[in-house]
């Protein structure tokens, strides 16, 4: 229902490094992706943290929509992509329409928050063989849905995603590939053993 009002509007691409929205800016608008990647991050003196890698049908500023004036996160391709938009203003027209709508959107804020705590948890009570396999996992299951994809992060991108330094990062992917936990070779990515990943995100 959300998604049906983005469909007469200006359809905007961009390139991989583009940025979709900016850490502090006025947040007047939600962001729907049609198609591509982008990360949502927030910038913290030299380091980014990544909450969340998004993909074609998810929403950029829900959690703006009722209270904050600004956004408190940056989002950026990380491939080519495409987004629509719709103002805060007419969106909260259709709101105070439609009950079925509100529900609705209560419910898509309810769930991307429930995400962001799962990260959290990630990130300040798992070791970092543990963190990695937790956002593999989340590659795999919640943004390519496959266990065998082209991966659209960087090195860095990874280290900001898992919370240890780029350098951490690859040894760590490095070990995943020689234990044959995972295989990659540039740029594409293939998960061995699923079993293996979800134990090392269990024990942490």
């Amino acid at each position: 229902m959300l998604k049906d009002l983005f469909k007469e509007k200006h359809l905007i691409n961009y390139s991989k490094g583009e940025t979709l929205c900016k850490q502090g800016a006025i947040a007047n608008q939600l962001l729907l992706i049609e198609n591509g990647y982008a990360k949502i991050y927030i910038e913290h003196k030299s380091k980014n943290i990544i909450l969340r890698i998004l993909r074609a049908g998810d929403f950029i500023g829900l959690h703006n929509l009722f209270h904050e004036e600004i956004y408190s996160f940056s989002v950026a391709a990380i491939a080519a992509c495409s987004v629509r938009s719709i103002s805060f203003a007419e969106l909260h027209n259709h709101l105070t329409q439609n009950a079925d709508l509100n529900n609705e959107v209560i419910g898509d804020i309810n769930g991307y928050t429930s995400g962001y705590f799962d990260r959290f948890i990630s990130l300040t009570q798992k070791q970092l063989h543990g963190r990695l396999a937790d956002a593999i996992i989340h590659l795999a299951e919640e943004v390519y849905q496959s266990h065998d994809f082209e991966l659209h992060l960087s090195r860095k991108d990874i280290a900001d995603f898992t919370g240890m330094s780029t350098e951490s990062a690859i040894r760590i992917i490095k070990e995943f590939h020689n234990d044959k936990i995972i295989e990659l070779y540039g740029k594409r990515l293939r998960i061995i053993s699923m079993k293996l990943l979800k134990k090392l995100s269990d024990f942490g």
